[in-house]
């Protein structure tokens, strides 16, 4: 039945927030509202699912099990278990967290990394399609999400947000996330020159062919992005801060 879709609903799970949508297969677009409501403080399990009914009883697919759904969360997903927790309770870490979801919703799922449904959105939909080589694509947020795809095919569960700066103590989500920016009260050319570490970095390390960058901040990609000087091209996502919500409905369909 789910190969016969039209239509999926996705749910992105986020450190600040969730938010979900129903999506048009064939176009990968959003043919609803998009819902979002605040990620509990503390992140606990139990909470989240209440979230997520929130989010989709609002959609009004609470009770429609005919329609797949994807689940995208901020952590290493291998054989349905949380293996790390990035802005959400450590409790999440070493989780059975599909069967969690599962049960408790009452109906099948699929469940992934959030970033990495990014890249299958982009990849399928949007800024990295048809592309050949190696793509990375970022989403700048509460940390920096990374999804790594090599002629479309999706390398799951790479953690680039976590690459260490040496000599200093925090990894690079610490120091140039979008989160660091607010935090840390930075201009935009302020926050440019944290990124141009970032990305130059990456670049020595992969050799890419093609950067996009996500996340919601994505929209003001005009404000920074212009800024980098990198050899390899850097766009911003075509879904921007609905690829996660696209990309989880796509993959909940296959």
């Amino acid at each position: 039945m789910a190969s016969q879709s039209t239509r999926a609903v996705g749910v992105d799970i986020g450190g600040t927030g969730i938010k979900a949508g129903i999506v048009d297969l064939a176009e990968g677009v959003l043919v609803s509202d998009r819902v979002k409501v605040s990620t509990p403080e503390g992140a606990e399990p139990d909470d989240v699912l209440a979230a997520v009914r929130e989010v989709l009883d609002r959609l009004g697919v609470g009770d429609d099990h005919s329609i797949p759904l994807g689940v995208a969360f901020p952590a290493i997903v291998k054989g349905g278990r949380t293996l790390s927790a990035a802005n959400v309770s450590d409790r999440w870490i070493g989780f059975e967290a599909e069967r969690f979801f599962t049960e408790g919703l009452g109906r099948k799922i699929h469940f992934a990394n959030d970033a990495d449904v990014a890249g299958i959105a982009e990849v399928r939909y949007g800024a990295a399609r048809g592309k050949a080589g190696l793509t990375i694509l970022t989403t700048l947020g509460t940390g920096i999400g990374t999804a790594v795809l090599y002629d479309g095919v999706l390398i799951p569960n790479s953690e680039l947000g976590h690459v260490q700066r040496a000599r200093h103590g925090r990894d690079a989500e610490a120091y140039a996330a979008y989160s660091a920016m607010e935090r840390d009260h930075l201009t935009w050319k302020k926050w440019a020159k944290r990124l141009q570490w970032y990305y130059s970095h990456i670049e020595f390390l992969f050799s890419p062919d093609l950067f996009v960058v996500g996340g919601g901040v994505s929209k003001h990609a005009d404000e920074f992005l212009p800024l980098l000087q990198l050899n390899t091209p850097i766009v911003p996502a075509v879904h921007r801060n609905n690829a996660g919500i696209i990309g989880a409905a796509a993959l909940a369909a296959d």
